[in-house]
């Protein structure tokens, strides 16, 4: 029975170092795709023109709506963002949430704001122990990618 014990403990550790080691191998693209809750990000990269933005080289910090974040928008607004004609201003937003450079969540919680993409700041904050971005809790940091990093957010952020 301890023998069982071992080996399965040894497959569980082996299972999670596979893991952590494959983690940082994709992009920024392929990292958020695989994981299999931004569905929707990816599609309105896709449509925004981006994806080849953010498979490149970076670094970025990217502030990554989960599908869930992206539905708590307002009825229609998601659908309308899509249209071809409204790709100025996706674009606009979505490069809300992309920072030049890899930036840790250590790092970011030192910060109280920081300068994106799209030219606008984001606001920092730490309440109660959880880190802020605009009105967007952090909920899990620090996911590595290949081309920078990637903090998973629960709210889109809308420029001014």
């Amino acid at each position: 029975m301890k023998k069982l014990a071992v080996l399965a403990a040894i497959l569980v550790m082996t299972t999670v170092s596979f893991a952590v080691d494959k983690g940082g191998s994709k992009d920024i693209v392929d990292t958020a795709v695989s994981a299999g809750k931004f569905n929707t990000l990816a599609k309105a990269l896709q449509a925004a023109g981006l994806v080849d933005a953010l498979k490149g080289k970076g670094p970025f910090t990217v502030f990554a709506p989960t599908d869930g974040a992206f539905a708590k928008l307002p009825p229609g607004t998601l659908d309308d963002l899509l249209k071809p004609e409204n790709k100025e201003k996706l674009t606009k937003i979505l490069t809300y949430h992309v920072v030049a450079g890899k930036v840790m969540a250590t790092d970011v919680m030192k910060m109280q704001s920081a300068k994106t993409m799209n030219g606008e700041d984001v606001q920092i904050s730490t309440r109660g122990g959880k880190v802020y971005v605009n009105d967007a809790q952090v909920v899990q940091p620090d996911v590595k990618a290949s081309n920078g990093v990637i903090h998973v957010i629960d709210t889109v952020l809308i420029p001014k």
